[in-house]
């Protein structure tokens, strides 16, 4: 699997698409985190050839956003679980699903709904922000070079 060097560039946005910025990764992610978590029934799920899900599985363990657990001895047989790298790789998944919600599912709405824990309605993932709990959009931030900006003059 080959990746551009994403992973250099000052930027959290390409460095989370090396990780991730493959269109395998976030639909193994999605398995994973819904509980399909078996090499067989991963490909099974997704229709992809064993070697590009060896190559994804292989990848995100690499990257520690899986871990790779034995389930059984006889024979050898591995399951993949979300660390919490990877349960935190979830949260913008739910971010892409509410887009997708939106501007994709058309009549038929959409395919999975997400009843929250604490209050246990159907709701929608929305970011929020830390400091005051006010809805966050991209309207309405202003975009400032961090102290990780090689040069000041980064946006992202």
């Amino acid at each position: 699997m080959q990746h551009h060097p994403f992973g250099d560039m000052a930027c959290s946005i390409a460095r989370t698409l090396d990780v991730i910025g493959d269109r395998w990764s976030p639909l193994v992610l999605r398995d994973v985190y819904v509980g399909i978590n078996r090499f067989e029934q991963i490909q099974r799920d997704l229709g992809v050839s064993r070697k590009v899900l060896a190559e994804r599985l292989a990848w995100l363990v690499e990257k520690e956003v899986l871990e790779r657990r034995e389930y059984s001895s006889r024979p050898p047989r591995h399951e993949y679980v979300l660390t919490a790298k990877g349960l935190d790789l979830c949260d913008v998944l739910m971010a892409i699903t509410r887009w997708g919600d939106r501007w994709t599912a058309g009549e038929a709405g959409p395919p999975v709904l997400y009843r929250h824990h604490a209050c246990g309605e159907i709701a929608h993932a929305e970011p929020r922000c830390a400091v005051c709990g006010e809805p966050m959009h991209a309207g309405d931030i202003d975009v400032l070079p961090g102290p990780g900006s090689p040069n000041g003059g980064t946006t992202a």
